[in-house]
């Protein structure tokens, strides 16, 4: 359970102010809240878990001490990334706008292609170095797609009046935060 509720609280700050928020708003403007959900869920299911197998064949292959530094440093540099910030490309901004003919399908795949190489996939192979396969995929499953549903929820209510600063900085201290303990972990 411990693994669980680690993995979704993590995925779910990694999210917060991520180019994969900014879609769902986007998309969420031009369709209805449920088939963007279905399409965010069927996406970030399949590629986490291909970030699970590959963060369990990490695990295996070294030593817990590596493991817990080379993660220190992985959601350090999260944090960079995510006060650098995040915006949607022109490439993005196109498979919005394409995204008319099946929204659930459509948006399965914008988000498939958008998160390939994103932090959110790269903390998901970072915890399943450590924690259980299951409940990694799991957590972080659920912690990106309530992250990209309150951006929805939040987005529609607040319009452009959401402090983006105040996310940004929440994010990357709880980055630091985790990425110092990881250190402190690895290196004791």
């Amino acid at each position: 359970m411990e693994a669980l509720l680690i993995t979704t609280a993590a995925i779910f700050v990694a999210e917060l102010g991520d180019k994969s928020q900014l879609m769902a708003l986007a998309l969420a403007t031009r369709h209805r809240a449920l088939p963007v959900l279905i399409g965010i869920t069927l996406a970030t299911a399949a590629v986490h878990a291909v970030s699970v197998v590959v963060g369990v064949l990490i695990g295996a292959s070294l030593p817990t001490h590596v493991i817990n530094v080379a993660a220190g440093l992985a959601f350090l540099g999260f944090a960079w990334w995510t006060w650098r910030g995040d915006e949607l490309s022109d490439e993005d901004e196109a498979r919005i706008e394409r995204s008319d003919r099946s929204v659930v399908l459509a948006v399965a795949g914008t988000f498939f292609l958008a998160e390939l190489g994103d932090k959110t996939m790269l903390a998901t192979i970072t915890l399943a170095t450590t924690y259980g396969a299951w409940e990694t995929w799991i957590g972080s499953t659920v912690g990106m797609v309530a992250a990209d549903a309150l951006a929805l929820v939040v987005g529609r209510a607040l319009g452009s009046r959401l402090p983006d600063r105040a996310v940004k900085v929440f994010a990357t201290a709880a980055f630091v935060a985790f990425g110092l303990v990881l250190l402190y972990q690895g290196l004791t």
